[in-house]
């Protein structure tokens, strides 16, 4: 294998979703930092909601009980946020929508016809992305959560 190659692994989140109210199980795809350290870097959008966001760097153990690598704690935070997105009406495709905020510099990862994820990477502005969910919401299109804020996002 090249140096440059990166190994990736599956990284098992339990927790209490407040979007699903109840205790729920999400894998996410990470690349192994410091795999003596049990460090690992995100590399997917979260869809429900630990407290981690893309590019973050966890800590994470193999679990007995999971037969799995699980999330232990966050190491160091990226600065990217995370917001969830939900449909509330079938006016504009969800595949629309997503190119929107796309375009915005905002990927994203779908779940059903109804929910994604949006990731709003450090370097973007939420400004205009704030804007925009917000006229999405008043006009009755969307619903959106906030979960995961960064510093950067939050002034």
């Amino acid at each position: 294998m090249k140096e440059s190659e990166e190994i990736y692994v599956k990284i098992l989140c339990r927790y209490y979703s407040d979007a699903l109210e109840e205790i729920t199980v999400e894998t996410m795809w990470a690349t192994v930092v410091d795999q003596e350290k049990g460090w690992y870097k995100i590399d997917n959008i979260p869809f429900y909601g630990p407290a981690i966001a893309s590019d973050d760097i966890v800590y994470a153990e193999f679990d007995d009980d999971e037969q799995m690598l699980t999330y232990k704690k966050t190491v160091s935070h990226s600065g990217n946020s995370i917001v969830q997105v939900i449909l509330m009406n079938d006016s504009n495709p969800i595949n629309e929508i997503r190119k929107v905020f796309e375009l915005m510099g905002c990927p994203s990862e779908r779940i059903n016809d109804k929910y994604f994820s949006l990731e709003i990477p450090k370097s973007v502005d939420y400004l205009p992305i704030k804007l925009k969910l917000q006229k999405l919401e008043d006009s009755g299109d969307i619903g959106y959560a906030e979960p995961i804020l960064s510093s950067q996002h939050t002034h």
